[in-house]
């Protein structure tokens, strides 16, 4: 593989201007595409051969005019304090406004709460459904609001909440500090502004294609909005790390003599090589979401997967051909009192990372002791992790949609923004009605059930719903028992009525989902586990070096979850993180977490374990080897993870479900970079000294060796060999 990279990036080198108009043509050319393709996205949790997903088919087939193809938004009233809707002054703004609101844009119809009845026994709150078409208009939050102006000049409370008014989230000011941070982490390692710009360019490019492709796919496919954030964080951040790790080494080849288009082939077949290893798992991880089955996991898979690739294949292509442009300039562009430096010298001096590295190896079993407990406290909390689908309930405090939850929570009870649907398929009943009543009847006298609807047919008597209102809300354990409990009674009550039952709703459909993914885990863990293991056998050659970064990895996860627990749900230092709201953690957030860290955390486990292996496979004894490989990576490294962690960062900035996984990818880069990488995987080496690179000969026989090291291409130049004639009359 050294050997292909090497020649590849010198043709890019070479033909730098072919290269680049292909890759402003390719992004000219995705654009126009995404510009004139792109639909709507659709945020929906498709969970398919789940009692809830089917009881929602039947419904959309049986009743095929309610809702089905409309969207809708829920406004809420409340009365002042002493007073009530049904005061003749209240009552008459109230009809009023509802008037209006029916002749706002877009709005299709408008159910009264008098006709209704959605009016609290107490008549403090009340709320009125406006139904728009399946597209409602992207000004709608702001009409309804104009037209419940005179309920609030009247001194009424008015809040609203639905699907109708959600708009798509847009970038802004959050990804650009993540940007900005990554900038300077550059311009710092790098002390040129040439340098530093380089992987900067890269990532615009890598992300602008990945972002357009997206959004031209949704032409053909129902994509949810977070697969391009999504995409965007994990292919502006790897786009940086890539380009970072290849201009590092770029340099550093400088730095020792070689001339421009050696020293890049050089980069690349060496650091590009352990580039495409570590590209290659993170793809295999995110990809492995497809396992679940679920089109919201495999959508935010393949889409972030993409974004990888071409993270890589720019990494491998259009930077070698920046630097032709470049040439020796990249270690121009100085800034004044920054010195230009080489990241993988030491300048003659004991780096801090050689220091470090030092301290770790020399004290290896406490270090470890310390860093292990260290994480496994940090993990402690996720011991007690709930986990819900994000609802108005997890919503800011401060917002519209969490105080309209909350007014109807406190008007009508926490059940009646969870309402659990029964649905009867009474086709093989003898007697549909019967069966519906029976249903109902042994619904009322469960625990946890504040009321229970009369059931409702349609038009062909074969079918009905019934509603069971929870005590609780849709988030709790105790409403989460109900679903299970009714699930329970429905085998009894089949074989009583005839009828088939199937339980849905909001909490059933969170049980569902989380049953798929815990069903799906395990598979999954070992697809992802299993492929890694052979390609990071295949990079390293050694048994033990692969099964410590899997080990690692599980450090990793374990405390972030832990912390996600701290934070989200249990508050801990929320005003620092601008958490507004405390609650479940999102059912997705673990295994998304799962697949991209997992994915990130052997990157920096090849990226520091290679030149580990590289010290090793050019003589070194074991413990310098570790020592020597840890100080050139160390430096460019921290870097990497400094700006992986800016750009993740910067979405927890954000709000609704970003936040939290912002939060959950940066804390487990600091926590995997800077402790599993950088402390623990040393004092392991150090501990197993020359076995670390054990490998049994018939595996090493059978494995291919790519030489991501560079030892082939070593022997194959040799180290008198001289390249740098062919540049003479290459044009720059």
């Amino acid at each position: 593989m050294a050997q292909f990279l090497y020649k590849l990036s010198r043709w890019c080198f070479q033909r730098r201007k072919t290269v680049l108009a292909a890759w402003l043509g390719a992004l000219v050319l995705v654009s126009i595409a995404g510009v004139t393709l792109s639909e709507e996205t659709v945020d929906e949790f498709e969970i398919p051969d789940t009692e809830s997903s089917q009881a929602f088919d039947l419904l959309e087939e049986r009743f095929p005019d309610d809702s089905v193809g409309f969207t809708s938004a829920q406004v809420v009233f409340a009365a002042p304090d002493g007073e009530t809707l049904m005061d003749p002054g209240n009552q008459a703004v109230l009809e009023r406004t509802i008037e209006r609101l029916a002749t706002a844009p877009g709005a299709l119809d408008v159910t009264s709460p008098f006709d209704a009845g959605t009016v609290a026994e107490d008549g403090s709150v009340a709320f009125a459904e406006v139904a728009y078409g399946e597209d409602p208009p992207d000004d709608a939050a702001d009409t309804l609001d104009e037209a419940v102006t005179d309920a609030r000049d009247a001194g009424l409370t008015v809040e609203m909440r639905g699907e109708a008014l959600e708009v798509e989230g847009e970038a802004g000011a959050a990804e650009l500090i993540g940007l900005a941070v990554a900038a300077l982490v550059l311009v710092i390692t790098f002390g040129s502004f040439v340098a530093a710009g380089l992987p900067l360019l890269n990532a615009v490019i890598g992300v602008g294609i990945t972002i357009m492709g997206i959004a031209a796919a949704t032409a053909a496919f129902d994509l949810a909005s977070d697969t391009s954030t999504i995409a965007m964080m994990l292919g502006m951040a790897l786009a940086i790390d890539y380009a970072l790790f290849i201009v590092s080494r770029y340099r550093h080849e400088l730095a020792i003599g070689r001339t421009p288009m050696e020293a890049i082939g050089r980069a690349v077949g060496t650091a590009g090589s352990a580039i495409v290893f570590a590209g290659l798992i993170v793809i295999v991880a995110l990809g492995g979401l497809a396992i679940f089955g679920i089109s919201f996991t495999t959508q935010l898979g393949l889409g972030a997967a993409a974004a990888v690739a071409i993270a890589v294949i720019i990494a491998l292509t259009l930077l070698p051909a920046m630097c032709g442009f470049a040439g020796t300039r990249i270690v121009g562009g100085r800034i004044p009192g920054l010195r230009a430096r080489d990241p993988e010298s030491n300048g003659g001096k004991p780096t801090a990372g050689r220091r470090w590295a030092q301290f770790v190896t020399r004290r290896p079993a406490p270090v470890l002791a310390i860093a292990a407990i260290g994480l496994g406290t940090l993990a402690v909390p996720a011991l007690d992790m709930h986990m819900a689908i994000p609802d108005d309930g997890t919503a800011a405090e401060t917002s519209t949609a969490r105080k309209a939850y909350d007014l109807v929570a406190d008007g009508f009870g926490a059940g009646y923004n969870g309402p659990l649907t029964i649905v009867i398929d009474a086709t093989d009943s003898s007697d549909p009605v019967g069966a519906a009543a029976h249903v109902a009847d042994v619904a009322g006298q469960l625990d946890n059930v504040a009321a229970v609807s009369p059931a409702t047919f349609n038009p062909a008597g074969d079918t009905a719903t019934v509603t069971v209102l929870p005590e609780t809300g849709p988030s709790s354990q105790e409403t989460e028992d109900l679903v299970n409990a009714l699930r329970d009674e429905a085998t009894e009550a089949e074989a009583a009525t005839g009828a088939a039952l199937m339980v849905t709703g909001v909490t059933a459909v969170h049980i569902d989902f989380t049953g798929t993914l815990s069903d799906a885990l395990i598979p999954y863990l070992t697809f992802i586990v299993g492929i890694s293991m052979i390609l990071l056998m295949l990079a390293f050659r050694s048994i033990l070096v692969p099964l410590k970064a899997a080990l690692g990895f599980l450090l990793t996860i374990s405390a972030t979850l832990g912390a996600l627990v701290a934070v989200f749900q249990w508050g801990w230092l929320r005003d620092v993180f601008g958490v507004e709201s405390t609650g479940p953690i999102m059912s997705f957030l673990p295994v998304i977490a799962i697949g991209i860290v997992f994915g990130l955390a052997m990157d920096y486990q090849i990226f520091i374990g290679t030149r580990m292996r590289e010290e090793h496979v050019h003589g070194a004894a074991p413990m310098p080897a570790v020592v020597n490989g840890f100080q050139h990576g160390a430096r460019v490294v921290t870097a990497a993870a400094i700006i992986m962690i800016s750009v993740f960062g910067s979405f927890i900035l954000g709000e609704g479900t970003i936040k939290q996984v912002g939060f959950a990818l940066a804390f487990a880069i600091a926590v995997d970079a800077f402790i599993v990488r950088m402390t623990i995987v040393p004092a392991v080496m150090a501990l197993l000294g020359r076995r670390a690179w054990w490998i049994p000969s018939w595996l090493d026989r059978l494995l291919p060796n790519v030489d991501v090291e560079g030892e082939k291409l070593r022997h194959t130049l040799g180290e008198s060999a001289d390249h740098e004639q062919e540049l003479a009359h290459t044009p720059q």
